[in-house]
């Protein structure tokens, strides 16, 4: 029997996305599994293995999927294996052979693995704003900050597999210690998580100004874009210090790789109407005059859930 549909996985810090798709790139079915409330990597492998199988049954689609793409944190597009995700809490410690893994619980289906940020690249190269681009770095601003770098139309992997970990790249000296350990990385500012750390630091730092984010007894970068909205002065504040921050960074990727665009895609890139000036600000400030103003800076064109699950369900297709 012809196989003409692929299944495309999006495995973040909070959820796994889930989709059906076509060879025209549409997806025909999704479906979200929470992803943060499995201690150890079989429990999260077969809660999944068991929503992809209800996903194909009320698709009446059974026999019909010709493999699995899946992007997910520090995936090893070569091995199939995880590795130490800090992020995502059954696969923060050793490798996780999750390829082998998911194939064995969906019945022998081939698994195809890669870094999420990767999948997001080329769902937005096939699909989104980067269609027609060879040479861009994607960047995705979610619970983490990951990167796919795309040079001469072909996904940057590296000797390893994990070429592109641009989020554990040292943005401030001796700043703040990252999920991942080491101190001062960009995930550890401009990831959403980092946006509200900045913010609960801030306000203890200034205990004299007012904010409408004292409001929250937990604050999360949601709130802080809510604030920024509604003109609060710190919250307005806190997305320049974190979009100077992302421009700078940005100033030194250009200079390995020399990209048309880079694109920004996740929950925290819905904050363009604040960030986009810092960054561009602070990128062109920073980088050699060679680059200056010609680098452009893009947000995603797709909806979230699918420029992963379609970038993600490409690696399928070749199974």
């Amino acid at each position: 029997m012809e196989k003409p549909y692929v299944l495309g996985i999006d495995i973040g810090g909070q959820t796994a996305k889930c989709g059906i798709v076509n060879a025209r790139g549409e997806v025909l079915a999704q479906t979200i599994l929470v992803s943060n409330k499995h201690d150890d990597a079989p429990s999260f492998v077969e809660a999944l293995a068991q929503t992809l199988k209800k996903l194909i049954l009320d698709a009446d689609l059974e026999g019909q999927i010709r493999g699995i793409g899946v992007g997910a944190p520090n995936g090893n597009y070569y091995t199939g294996e995880i590795k130490q995700a800090p992020n995502l809490s059954w696969a923060h410690e050793g490798n996780v052979p999750f390829a082998a893994m998911l194939s064995k619980a969906m019945d022998d289906m081939p698994v195809a693995l890669t870094n999420d940020a990767n999948a997001a690249a080329v769902g937005e190269m096939t699909y989104g704003a980067a269609k027609g681009l060879k040479n861009f770095i994607m960047i995705t601003l979610g619970t983490g900050v990951g990167s796919g770098i795309v040079i001469d139309g072909k996904v940057l992997y590296g000797h390893d597999g994990f070429a592109g970990e641009l989020g554990h790249t040292c943005a401030v000296r001796g700043g703040r210690r990252c999920g991942c350990g080491k101190l001062g990385c960009l995930e550890a500012y401009c990831s959403a998580i980092g946006v509200a750390r900045t913010a609960v630091e801030w306000l203890d730092q200034h205990p004299e100004e007012s904010s409408l984010l004292r409001l929250r007894e937990n604050v999360t970068s949601k709130d802080v874009y809510e604030a920024a909205k509604a003109g609060d002065k710190m919250a307005l504040e806190i997305f320049e210090y974190t979009g100077s921050i992302l421009g700078r960074s940005f100033a030194d990727f250009i200079a390995f790789s020399a990209p048309e665009a880079i694109v920004l895609f996740g929950g925290l890139a819905r904050a363009k109407e604040f960030l986009t000036a810092p960054i561009l600000e602070a990128m062109n400030d920073n980088v050699l005059p060679l680059w200056r103003d010609k680098v452009k800076l893009l947000y995603s064109s797709l909806s979230e859930s699918d420029a992963a699950i379609l970038g993600a369900s490409a690696l399928a297709w070749n199974l």
